[in-house]
């Protein structure tokens, strides 16, 4: 099991404070608690009820709001709440039981066209996933429920899941007209059931661990940082737009070739090859001036 990371997220009301969770402590379920004894079946809301400065109590999927009395600031006591919740979670303390009623949330999911006329995106209301995950078989898909029920059926070729969206990539024996409807409810039914979607222990989450992507990041060269500093800020949220994903692979300084990994729906896109050399090599040929010669991209 992945040891819990809090990071503190202020919100639009200077009373309340998110501590959001590196993985997820309820299965897509929302609970809300007033008072310690509303929260009989939330040991951890019971905790932070115990201090004196805690108003209310909200969790879900993968945070904990809180929201505050006056007689404290939070940026006097915020960096303690986050070490509480870290501490109690990582010894093992239960975040709600099981048996908890949730506040209802109704799930609505809807299917948005891609560039590429293989794949979907199934878009959700809520939050999925905390990191980014690529299926391209049953047998990968093993730390993902979801995924494996999916590959049950037998259109499905690849599944993409990233925070509030499903990319399904299909085989070409079945129509999308025939099929959307048949995916898109049963990815609703799937989330509306609280099941998981991703198993804790995936190494997946090990591998994207902050701590080990930031440690990698110090040991490139500053010509590698500054062009994932730019798919990061420039390309990455186009592209998850079109339910895909781009990776940084490696920078050669003396070819000045570029290589990215295509995920989802851009990985074996018809326009994908379009949009690389349109795209994302014009802007780092622009951006960083005779340090990049040629983007090119491996499928996912």
């Amino acid at each position: 099991m992945n040891s819990f990371k809090v990071s503190i997220q202020e919100t639009s009301n200077n009373s309340i404070v998110k501590f959001e969770l590196n993985q997820f402590i309820t299965q897509h379920q929302s609970f809300e608690f007033n008072n310690i004894d509303e929260a009989k079946a939330s040991p951890l809301a019971q905790q932070l009820f115990y201090l004196p400065f805690v108003k209310k109590v909200y969790i879900t999927s993968n945070f904990v709001a809180i929201e505050r009395f006056s007689i404290v600031e939070w940026a006097d006591v915020q960096n303690e709440v986050a070490t509480q919740i870290e501490d109690y979670l990582n010894n093992g303390g239960i975040a709600v039981q099981e048996d908890a009623s949730s506040k209802k949330v109704p799930v609505t999911v809807y299917a948005e066209s891609t560039p590429n006329p293989s794949v979907l995106k199934f878009v959700a209301n809520k939050k999925l996933v905390t990191a980014t995950y690529e299926f391209t078989s049953i047998d990968t898909a093993k730390y993902s429920p979801l995924a494996t029920e999916l590959f049950h059926l037998p259109f499905v070729k690849s599944v993409f899941i990233d925070e509030n969206f499903v990319s399904i990539t299909k085989y070409d024996v079945a129509e999308w007209n025939d099929i959307t409807n048949e995916i898109r409810e049963f990815i609703r039914g799937y989330i509306e059931d609280g099941k998981e979607i991703i198993s804790p222990n995936a190494p997946e989450v090990l591998e994207k661990a902050t701590e080990k992507v930031d440690a990698h990041f110090e040991t490139l060269d500053d010509t590698s940082k500054e062009i994932i500093n730019i798919l990061e800020e420039y390309i990455k949220p186009a592209v998850a737009s079109d339910g895909g994903n781009i990776q940084f692979e490696s920078y050669d300084p003396e070819t000045k070739i570029v290589k990215v990994i295509l995920q989802g729906a851009c990985s074996g896109c018809p326009s994908s090859t379009y949009t690389l050399k349109s795209g994302i090599e014009n802007m780092l040929k622009e951006m960083l001036k005779g340090k990049v010669n040629t983007v090119e991209a491996i499928n996912g």
